[in-house]
């Protein structure tokens, strides 16, 4: 994955014949009429998911994106495959980070809905990022539980990830989960078992971060659009202090995402001409 380039020319013309401007996220995000995940996101007996260095990418910088698809937050996903995607692909390869490899995790609720845990592929390509985004089934459920599974995130991070940023650099990725609850306390065994295909031992969500930021730096994106958002986001605070950044419009997410990512790596010179470096970002 990642040897494919992020052409902001060629996005921009296949969007516009794939009416991603026009269309409903239920044109676009087609798993929903199915009410299904599908089948290449389903996380069950995945072992890893691998950000690899490549001759186009030889600097690869792994960022993992888990949204939240309940009810609440499901507008998220189309926002970004209408503009968001490009304007954050687009800014943090000129922001000076030229190889950047995303994977995008769709998040619900591991104690209501049927998926829980979505997982896409580390990609740097445009055509490949749109993919997998407009696989994610949005399946807007969730509960009265007091919490969403950020901590599913966190899991998979840390223990079905393999990252050349950290095997070969001691470089860790970047993650970041978008939402507006808490985050749920416990993951149990039975729940990962189910989730994953296998898993013994229960944890809680201070021991899935812990383990997550081992290999990397974990922010929340807490959207507050309600009351209840803005009770989340007191929690999330005391969990992540100053990794937790409050925004009041989602549409600022691109942005508060660009920004961590080139102010992390603003001093660090990356690539060669030919071999991936700023020079081989098509730009319009």
């Amino acid at each position: 994955m990642g040897s494919t380039r992020y052409d902001l020319e060629a996005r921009y013309d296949r969007a516009r014949k794939a009416g991603y401007g026009t269309k409903s996220a239920g044109e676009i995000f087609t798993q929903n009429a199915k009410r299904i995940a599908h089948e290449s996101m389903n996380p069950h007996g995945i072992s890893f998911r691998e950000s690899r260095d490549s001759e186009v990418h030889p600097n690869s910088v792994p960022i993992i994106l888990g949204l939240d698809v309940t009810g609440s937050m499901g507008h998220i996903p189309h926002e970004l495959i209408r503009d968001g995607l490009p304007k954050l692909m687009g800014g943090i390869i000129q922001g000076g980070v030229p190889d950047p490899a995303l994977l995008f995790l769709g998040i619900g609720d591991h104690e209501c809905d049927g998926y829980p845990l979505q997982v896409g592929q580390f990609e740097s390509g445009d055509a490949e990022l749109d993919m997998w985004l407009t696989r994610t089934y949005i399946e807007s459920g969730g509960g009265g539980n007091a919490g969403e599974s950020y901590l599913l995130a966190w899991y998979f991070a840390a223990f079905h990830t393999r990252t050349d940023a950290f095997e070969k650099r001691k470089q860790k990725g970047l993650l970041f989960t978008v939402g507006d609850e808490p985050c749920l306390k416990t993951l149990p065994a039975s729940a990962i078992r189910e989730i994953m295909g296998k898993g013994q031992q229960t944890y809680t969500h201070f021991e899935l971060l812990e383990e997550a930021q081992k290999k990397y730096e974990v922010y929340h994106i807490s959207v507050l659009h309600s009351d209840q958002a803005l009770r989340a986001d007191r929690g999330w605070k005391e969990l992540l202090g100053q990794n937790c950044i409050s925004i009041a419009d989602h549409r600022n997410i691109p942005d508060v995402i660009k920004n961590i990512i080139c102010d992390k790596f603003k001093d660090q010179t990356f690539g060669t001409p030919g071999t991936g470096g700023l020079d081989q970002f098509q730009m319009l």
